[in-house]
């Protein structure tokens, strides 16, 4: 006998009740988004290796050591969104006959890193991207932060921390780069393996690591905006005013970077602060990346800024209460009473079923047992799956009605069959 073959270690099996949270969760995404003007893209989940290099950036974390590559294809999995995105935008000449676009996506990313609580290899985000002659205007910085944290009080979140910080210009980040390698040049060696290695190659990396000894040592360096000129200043400024006057509260976080070589400017990030994260809390990130629109081919004066947020780790934040309540069961369970319920050949079973899709037709949403089975096991399971049952057997087929049951208040009424739909759709407003 062979052995049963298991999904790959980091994924998981979205089973038939725990999709249908995932649908509610994109459903009131999608209304939040709309309300926002965004407008959904859908993007290859594999690209060329190089789109994801020369965005990312050759000493990312992401490209060094978590892509996952289609071997001699000259491919990877797609690790996040964005780089995608830029790319479907300037290839399909949106620059030119458009402009401004604004666009959201939903789907699943991947990376080759340790598996853990709230990080798979194959993980899902909701994104959002602005992309146009954008670079000079921080009304979009602030409407992208307040979109992200909009959406996730939609979805029933509540104890979010909205953390930000300003990374400046491209020669202004490289200037807090130098700063940061001569604060840390002596405390190399208490460094985890991995952050000694970024200390030459990605020096901004050190600064999020979860490893204790790397937080002790990050937190004796001091980080202030002394690399950045007055404009950048005056920029974040106003992104911090905008914020306060549309009422979004945030903290100021120095040591906040992103990991990906493209962002510059503005970034931001949203941690869940209750239960059901433990240190991995992060639910999405964002923030400017003008420069990846040049990088790829794009004119000067185009500019992009964006957020991802992971569904996943949504979920775990919302907690079974919320996971109940977003919950949908059918609107109709067909129940048929028959001396002969065991068999298939019952007409009674047969007048059911041909009622079933009817009802279906007409744009309810409902199901039967196909096994014949008794009236007791029938209505058992109606209780459970549906918030109606409609009874027949041999006598309301007779007298052309059918028994409409109120599954929540136990209450019921017999109806001409010719009204049941009418009724149905009253019902169910």
């Amino acid at each position: 006998m062979t052995n049963k073959l298991a999904r790959p270690r980091g994924t998981s099996d979205i089973l038939p009740d725990e999709a249908n949270l995932w649908q509610d969760i994109e459903e009131k995404a999608r209304k939040v988004l709309k309300v926002y003007g965004y407008k959904e893209i859908r993007t290859p989940i594999f690209e060329e290796t190089e789109l994801f290099k020369r965005s990312l950036g050759q000493t990312s974390d992401v490209v060094q050591k978590q892509m996952l590559e289609l071997e001699k294809e000259g491919l990877s999995l797609r690790p996040e969104g964005t780089a995608s995105v830029v790319r479907s935008y300037l290839e399909n000449g949106l620059d030119k006959n458009q402009g401004l676009a604004k666009f959201f996506y939903f789907g699943p990313m991947f990376r080759g890193e340790r598996p853990q609580k709230g990080r798979l290899r194959q993980f899902h985000q909701i994104g959002a991207e602005v992309i146009g002659p954008i670079s000079a205007f921080p009304f979009f910085d602030a409407e992208v932060i307040v979109l992200s944290v909009h959406l996730l009080e939609a979805l029933g979140l509540r104890n979010l921390k909205l953390k930000i910080n300003n990374l400046g210009t491209p020669a202004e980040k490289e200037k807090l780069s130098d700063i940061l390698r001569e604060q840390l040049k002596d405390q190399v060696k208490d460094l985890c393996s991995d952050c000694q290695e970024r200390f030459g190659r990605n020096v901004f990396r050190i600064l999020d690591c979860k490893n204790e000894q790397c937080r002790q040592v990050v937190e004796k360096i001091k980080i202030d905006d002394s690399h950045l000129d007055q404009r950048s200043r005056d920029y974040f400024s106003e992104v911090k005013n905008w914020l306060s006057k549309l009422q979004i509260p945030f903290e100021v976080a120095p040591y906040l970077v992103r990991g990906l070589d493209y962002y510059v400017g503005p970034v931001f990030e949203i941690s869940y602060e209750g239960e059901g994260l433990g240190s991995q809390n992060a639910l999405g990130a964002g923030g400017r990346y003008n420069s990846l629109l040049q990088d790829l081919g794009g004119h000067d004066g185009l500019g992009g800024l964006g957020f991802a947020l992971g569904i996943e780790r949504i979920i775990l934040a919302m907690g079974d209460g919320e996971k109940k309540s977003l919950d949908t069961p059918l609107d109709v369970f067909l129940v048929y009473k028959s001396i002969n319920a065991g068999d298939l050949r019952d007409s009674v079973y047969h007048k059911v079923f041909e009622l079933l899709n009817v009802i279906r037709r007409n744009g309810v949403s409902a199901d039967m047992l196909y096994i014949p089975t008794d009236f007791p096991k029938q209505m058992g399971v109606a209780g459970k799956r549906a918030r109606f049952a409609v009874i027949v057997g041999e006598n309301e087929f007779k007298e052309n009605t059918v028994m409409l049951k109120d599954l929540k208040s136990a209450t019921q009424e017999k109806i001409p069959a010719n009204q049941m739909i009418e009724t149905l759709k009253k019902r169910l407003c």
